[in-house]
């Protein structure tokens, strides 16, 4: 299930505070040295940092 629009936008990385966008279940850092990617379960988004995983 896709997040709401207004929800993904005021929604930013926890690690360097750059903008995240969605993609399948996942949300992405698109902050150019950062770039971790954070796991959306049962619709809601798991920002913490130890729950991230670095891009393959």
């Amino acid at each position: 299930m896709p997040l709401e629009a207004g929800l993904l936008e005021i929604l930013a990385c926890p690690a360097c505070h750059a903008p995240l966008k969605e993609q399948e279940s996942e949300l992405i850092c698109t902050g150019e040295s950062c770039g971790l990617v954070y796991p959306i379960r049962d619709g809601i988004p798991v920002l913490l940092v130890d729950e991230a995983r670095h891009p393959a």
